[in-house]
Order: C-alpha cells, then sequence, then structure tokens
C-alpha cells in the first residue's frame, strides 16, 4: 500500500503545472532515486506521457488515462483553448479571470498561454491540429515555410502527435507518403479537411532519447562502464539510471536505445578508456570513423 501511496502521489505531483528535478522529486515523495526512476520508466510503460525538459520532469495531461478520465466529464484541447480565448478578452482586473486562466493553462496543459515564444498563429494553428488529432482528420497546412528547399507551399497530411514542448507536430504527408516533422511556427493556417485517416498503420512516432536527439528509428547500444564513466553518465544523465545492470563492484552494463549515436559517441569519445563498446554495430562503426578522422588532424 505504502509504494501505491508513493505512486500516486508522485503522479499528482507530476501533474501540478510545475516541473521538478529528480532532487526535488525525491524529496518531495521521500524515496531514492532509483526508486523514482523505477516509478518513471514504469508510468512510461503504462502508458503516461513523462516530459523532461532541462532535467526538470513533468507529465503530460494528454496521456490516455487522463484522456478517459476527463473525456468523460471535461472540455477537450478544442473546447478549453476556445474557453482559454473567451475568459481572457474579459476585464483582466477581475481576480476571478486569473485564476479561471491558470486553472485552464495548468490542466490543460495549455502551454502556449504562459510562454512569450508562442504567438496568437501558433495558438491558433495548434488548436486547429488538435483538433484534427482528436478527431483523425486531414488537414492542409497551409503556407508552410521549408528552410530546407527554401520554398513557401500548402501541405496536405494527416496529423498524429505533438512533441517538442508542442512546438512541433508529427504527420503522415499524403504526397511523399512520408513522416514528416512541421514546426508550428512556419504554418500560415491550418485547414481541416472533412475526410478521416487513411494511412494510420504508416504513422511513425518520433523517438527522443535521453541525450534529446529524435528520431523514428531506435538504435540499442551496450557499453560496459568503469566507475569514473558510471557516475558521470548518472549525474549527467540521471534517467540513465534505469539501464545499468552492475557486474560487479567496478564495472556496469549500460544497455540502452538511442537515436543517434553523436550523443553517445560524444560521451564515449571523451572516457574512451574507461568504456567498452559492446554493441551495436553501427556505435562502433561510428566510433571508429571519428577516431580515424582524429588521427588526421
Amino acid at each position: 500500500m505504502e509504494a501505491l501511496h508513493k505512486e500516486l502521489k508522485l503522479i499528482l505531483t507530476l501533474v501540478d503545472g510545475t516541473s521538478y528535478t529528480a532532487q526535488e522529486l525525491c524529496e518531495k515523495i521521500k524515496v531514492t532515486r532509483r526508486q523514482l526512476y523505477n516509478y518513471l520508466h514504469s508510468f512510461t510503460d503504462q502508458g503516461f506521457y513523462i516530459i523532461e525538459e532541462d532535467h526538470r520532469y513533468r507529465m503530460d495531461v494528454r496521456s490516455p488515462f487522463f484522456r478517459m478520465l476527463t473525456d468523460l466529464v471535461n472540455f477537450n484541447e478544442a473546447e478549453a483553448t476556445f474557453l482559454h480565448g473567451l475568459v481572457a478578452a474579459n476585464d483582466q482586473n477581475n481576480p476571478m479571470v486569473s485564476t479561471i486562466r491558470r486553472k485552464l493553462e495548468v490542466y490543460y496543459n495549455l502551454r502556449f498561454f504562459t510562454d512569450e515564444k508562442y504567438h496568437a498563429q501558433a495558438v491558433a494553428n495548434y488548436s486547429k491540429l488538435s483538433e484534427a488529432i482528436s478527431h483523425r482528420k486531414v488537414v492542409c497546412l497551409q503556407g508552410y515555410s521549408s528552410p530546407h528547399s527554401r520554398t513557401v507551399s500548402d501541405r496536405i497530411v494527416e496529423p498524429f502527435m505533438f512533441f517538442n514542448s508542442n512546438m512541433d507536430v508529427r504527420c503522415y504527408e499524403l504526397s511523399s507518403k512520408q513522416n514528416k516533422t512541421f514546426k508550428l511556427l512556419r504554418i500560415s493556417s491550418v485547414e481541416i479537411y472533412d475526410t478521416p485517416w487513411i494511412n494510420s498503420r504508416k504513422h511513425k512516432k518520433v523517438f527522443t532519447d535521453i541525450f534529446q536527439f529524435s528520431g523514428e528509428k531506435k538504435y540499442t547500444i551496450t557499453l560496459r562502464m568503469g566507475i569514473l564513466s558510471h557516475n558521470l553518465m548518472i549525474e549527467e544523465y540521471p534517467q540513465s539510471v534505469c539501464f545499468f545492470e552492475q557486474e560487479d563492484e567496478c564495472h556496469w552494463f549500460l544497455h540502452l536505445d538511442v537515436a543517434s549515436y553523436i550523443g553517445i559517441g560524444r560521451f564515449i569519445l571523451g572516457l574512451y578508456e574507461d568504456i567498452e563498446v559492446l554493441g551495436d554495430r553501427g556505435l562502433k562503426k561510428y566510433l571508429s570513423e571519428k577516431i580515424k578522422k582524429f588521427r588526421k588532424l
């Protein structure tokens, strides 16, 4: 019962509208760091969305469990966004206005309204895309500005997930038949079509590793690490503690999924004598090529 009590307390803490460091969460819940990361890992396995930004944690209220619960009694995201706009248009000197706005922002994760980097255009795009995702509808991203092709064009897509603090939306583009990431700030406007998704099986979500690299593919790497590299890894990337397996008093195995070899490669090259790379082949090849380049300098 005590473990259940701590899990529930941790969930309530993670959704209170504030982001916490691992140390702050440990102190609040009265658990060790290892217990904390085990809880977070378990929550992720159960379908809760844990968001980590700048080594601070919070839980996304759009996690499936909360969606099922709130759909029964509360507003959906589009309704909450609309209601927030109505409240914001009222007398700002009325203390009830600020109270209602704060509750909506916290409960529905309306970060567009609490961070200056988001502006009205992104808010409108987010609201439309959120509605489309909820109803599984095709949309047109009108006037999307691409820095790569240096073009502005309309994109017909099936949007299916937000990430990067809701600044990016993951979509399946019908013309190219590819999954692509679009930035909300580069979209002029969003038009929702009365056309349902027909490619949901082709939707590929983005995986973000502990080094904050993202991609569709995961590469499972295995390292044998000494005391120095083990301790530094945990200090720099606390969430990695869940992926260690102790071999003896001086060595640990790290089994970890990464989206790119860049983050883990930088760490390995900095502590090369304290780390044995056991896999995978891609990582070994990446490191070999890097070492060859260093020797030419």
